[in-house]
């Protein structure tokens, strides 16, 4: 049966932890990172039209169109099918409640729901590798979202293999009024470091396990420090929900968004009142494992 109109949701990462090794050949650098998603999420409605795709976004500073990856994950994707010129045929609008600029994946989450709701909309199918493929160009973490749950990424943190589940968690995630942009990150670990030999060649370093299960209180992210040098709110944020009792805290990726893990929603929620500040934003969120983002489709 065709389909004129569905719904997916794109869903949030936090990196529990996060390796960086020195700069590669192409640019990036070696990473040892573990992913897990969260159930924060931004929703994309797609429609088929009879004309050129179109992205549509409400949210301020949230490109559209060519500027926004879900249009390189249409491009992409119409590429990969052999079709000539620009994608066809598409619309997607994109809610928005994954903040910017904060370490939790939303573009790139976007671009990859679109390539599987783009799939369904236009009645195509791969191999899995060539889906793989295509979701690697809008983003290192691309991958990531086609396996979600808890994940471990190496390489560009591209290579995905997927871990144990984490035990189910509640999430806290304080968000300051700055974004970080990810080079900036980079480039201030980058001066922070003594020189191209410090982290050896790849990530040699790796997360914290006991077992086949990864230890939460172990965890670490090495662009925290060269970002919490200059950003101040980064530090209070993070202390501040160690304070509140969380079993860890940490940067995710390259910030700005700072999370707490907590056993129970209540202590979750009792945290979140005592960390609010003018500015910041608050959520509360929870890990998702693989099974439960198979159920992210609706027409």
């Amino acid at each position: 049966m065709t389909v004129e109109r569905l719904r997916v949701r794109a869903y949030a990462k936090v990196n529990l932890d996060l390796r960086v090794g020195s700069r590669r050949g192409d640019g990036y650098h070696h990473l040892t990172t573990v992913l897990q998603s969260i159930a924060l999420h931004d929703t994309l409605t797609l429609r088929a039209v009879d004309g050129p795709c179109r992205v549509r976004c409400s949210a301020t500073g949230v490109p559209h169109d060519h500027g926004n990856l879900v249009w390189t994950a249409a491009a992409a994707l119409w590429r990969a099918l052999g079709r000539p010129g620009e994608p066809w045929g598409a619309t997607v609008t994109i809610t928005k409640r994954i903040p910017a600029q904060a370490g939790l994946g939303g573009g790139t989450s976007d671009a990859v729901a679109a390539l599987a709701g783009l799939c369904r909309l236009w009645d195509v199918s791969f191999a899995p590798q060539c889906v793989r493929a295509v979701a690697a160009e809008v983003g290192a973490d691309g991958p990531f979202f086609l396996v979600g749950g808890t994940a471990l990424g190496v390489g560009r943190g591209d290579e995905v293999y997927p871990l144990e589940e984490v035990s189910p968690h509640w999430v806290l995630i304080v968000v300051p009024p700055r974004g970080v942009p990810t080079a900036r990150a980079y480039g201030w670990m980058d001066r922070d470091r003594d020189g191209p030999r410090r982290g050896g060649g790849r990530a040699r370093r790796v997360p914290p396990f006991v077992g086949s299960t990864l230890d939460v209180a172990a965890l670490t992210n090495d662009l925290e420090r060269p970002v919490a040098r200059r950003r101040r709110e980064i530090r209070e944020a993070t202390q501040t929900l160690r304070d509140a009792g969380a079993v860890a805290a940490a940067m995710t990726g390259s910030g700005s968004a700072v999370f707490g893990l907590f056993t129970t929603r209540a202590r979750a929620g009792s945290a979140a009142r005592g960390v609010e500040r003018p500015g910041w934003r608050v959520i509360v969120t929870r890990t998702m494992s693989r099974p439960a983002l198979a159920q992210r489709f609706w027409v």
